[in-house]
């Protein structure tokens, strides 16, 4: 199968362009800017004429097949688009889509987008045809670590650039929310001249669109990042998220760091373990893992045991500030 990361695919489309793309993934604004650059390059190879199908409920999957076997009225190659947004073609779909692979022509190419799949959704047999007839996009979110390189890459094609601390701002603004910030770094193009922009200036033009998620969360209490933990704590509050839903995850990364602490002192491998406890993604596998080497088993016991109290304070059954108690778990566990 051959398969590519989002930021590879501009160097492919340099050198050649397939007959087939797929592209999955959650991040919008880097799936966007993916099939934009095909589209693109598609345009240059001659296909002129666009059908754009969206795979819902009902969908005529006869209509796929047709858009790859008609001409256009003037003879033009053309851009097929297909669109799953449940990332499940369903069995119909699913032998649609391997009659295309099996069909390719010169005068059609197809470009489908999916959601991000798990792994076993990957193993498809659809899925697997078009990675064989073409080119599977992997979209991956940017990591909290890289926002601050990946702004910065994003204003030198602007002609700007910033310093480090600047970077780290604009980061904490707009994270987990990359279409804020593509939207923020555009603005910063009309508002501010090329060249290295103030500090001040950058704060003045962009406002705080960052979106949380306990997620986050859980990667700043791993990590120690009071700071990140005690910002995303008050913006997870402001946008009115259930409290029990931020107890259950952040007890369940205080268990998986337990499970990794014993796997370790096991002798068995942190992928492992951090596969089985459903800890995915480098930079929170190496946060866990850190964790688990430097937390004592004491300590996480009473960081559960107080998860648990929050918890009964959040349905009701205890007394105390909820709020309070999660800042105060966060902050335990990431100092001790």
């Amino acid at each position: 199968m051959s398969s590519l990361r989002a930021e590879q695919l501009g160097a492919h489309l340099e050198r050649t362009l397939a007959p087939a793309y797929l592209i999955h993934g959650d991040e919008p604004l880097l799936s966007l800017e993916a099939a934009d650059a095909i589209r693109a390059r598609a345009r240059k190879a001659g296909y002129g004429e666009r059908s754009v199908f969206i795979a819902e409920r009902g969908f005529r999957w006869g209509e796929l097949a047709a858009a790859g076997s008609s001409m256009s009225l003037f003879g033009e190659r053309q851009l097929v688009e297909l669109r799953v947004p449940s990332g499940k073609p369903g069995s119909e779909g699913a032998q649609a889509i391997e009659a295309w692979c099996r069909a390719l022509s010169d005068n059609a190419l197809l470009l489908a987008s999916v959601p991000r799949l798990s792994r076993r959704d990957q193993s498809a047999s659809w899925f697997t045809a078009l990675g064989k007839a073409g080119v599977v996009v992997e979209v991956h979110p940017v990591e909290r670590t890289r926002l601050p390189e990946w702004i910065a890459q994003r204003l030198a094609r602007q002609k700007q650039r910033a310093e480090r601390d600047t970077l780290q701002f604009l980061a904490d603004c707009v994270e987990g929310n990359l279409l804020a910030a593509h939207q923020e770094i555009q603005k910063l193009a009309l508002l501010l001249p090329e060249g290295e922009l103030a500090h001040e200036a950058v704060r003045a033009a962009v406002l705080n669109v960052a979106r949380y998620d306990a997620g986050q969360l859980g990667e700043a209490m791993l990590g120690g990042d009071a700071a990140r933990l005690a910002r995303v704590l008050h913006g997870l509050r402001a946008e009115d998220e259930a409290p029990p839903r931020i107890v259950w995850i952040l007890a369940e990364e205080i268990r998986a760091v337990a499970r990794i602490k014993d796997g370790l002192a096991a002798g068995r491998n942190l992928a492992e373990l951090c596969r089985e406890n459903r800890v995915w993604g480098d930079s929170h596998r190496a946060l866990a893992g850190r964790a688990a080497r430097r937390m004592e088993k004491p300590a996480l016991y009473k960081a559960l045991a107080h998860a648990a109290r929050i918890d009964r304070i959040a349905k009701g059954v205890a007394t105390g500030d909820t709020w309070d108690e999660l800042l105060q778990l966060g902050l335990r566990f990431a100092q001790a």
